[in-house]
């Protein structure tokens, strides 16, 4: 692969890039499979850092084509000491993304009602 990542993810429906941005992004969630499992294979207490942790996996960018940043494809994982609870797919429609990092910022205890273009929090994570 001669193309880097920005050329490749403007893919314009190219097969060939298309492919390509496939084994990227494959790559990618491997990582993310390999971190998870350190995370959970790691003692912190009585439990494991991945359930004290609060881990945000995922893109700015829905469609690279378009620049589209709704409907953001975003893993939330790990358990937050309590404050989230995983195992389910949520769907928040037109939520900023800035409403998830104030949720998650107020779960660490962090005291704030603003960032970015934060609307409000989001219930249920």
């Amino acid at each position: 692969m001669k193309e880097g990542h920005p050329s490749l993810s403007h893919h314009q429906n190219n097969e060939n890039k298309l492919e390509q941005i496939g084994k990227i992004s494959q790559f990618y969630v491997d990582q993310f499979s390999y971190f998870i499992q350190k995370l959970a294979d790691t003692p912190d207490g009585d439990v494991s850092l991945l359930d004290n942790s609060m881990i945000v996996f995922g893109g700015g960018i829905s469609d690279p084509n378009r620049h589209s940043h709704s409907d953001l494809p975003v893993v939330l994982a790990a358990r937050g000491g309590g404050y989230l609870t995983p195992g389910k797919r949520q769907v928040y429609k037109d939520d900023p993304m800035c409403n998830l990092y104030v949720s998650l910022l107020q779960g660490l205890g962090v005291e704030t009602k603003r960032f970015g273009d934060c609307t409000g929090t989001l219930r249920g994570i």
